[in-house]
């Protein structure tokens, strides 16, 4: 297990050495939740990062300065608010998975034949443990 936990922490941060269009990857996870989601509240948006409600606070600002969300009132609660992606965030998040899926793109392909087929057999496991958490 411990060979399979410093594979998957290594090809992550290999995948994450790319230009992330200038975001942070606690950025990006936030700016790709909220455009999964849809409209959401912060509460629920932190909760989903699994960060604190001031953390999310800033994590949301720099995206906001950044134009690629946009904080909207919650109807009948003037006290919460709801995060939204806007195109410029759509935009960058496709941007940054076209980048990322060249990259292990060519770096599957550069692998024997053999070990391509052994990923794609792995897959269905693999999405499972990742859906886990």
């Amino acid at each position: 297990m411990a060979r399979l936990r410093v594979a998957i922490l290594r090809m992550s941060r290999r995948l994450r050495k790319h230009e992330l269009a200038g975001l942070t990857p606690s950025q990006l996870s936030t700016l790709a939740t909220v455009a999964k989601t849809g409209p959401v509240r912060l509460g629920d948006l932190a909760a989903s990062e699994r960060i604190a409600p001031s953390t999310l606070t800033r994590l949301v600002s720099v995206l906001e300065e950044r134009q690629y969300v946009q904080r909207r009132p919650v109807p009948g609660d003037a006290r919460a608010s709801m995060v939204v992606v806007t195109p410029p965030g759509r935009e960058v998040l496709d941007r940054i998975r076209q980048e990322t899926t060249s990259l292990l793109t060519e770096i599957v392909l550069g692998l024997p034949v053999a070990e391509q087929q052994a990923l794609a057999r792995a897959l269905p496991a693999l999405e499972e443990l990742a859906g886990a958490g």
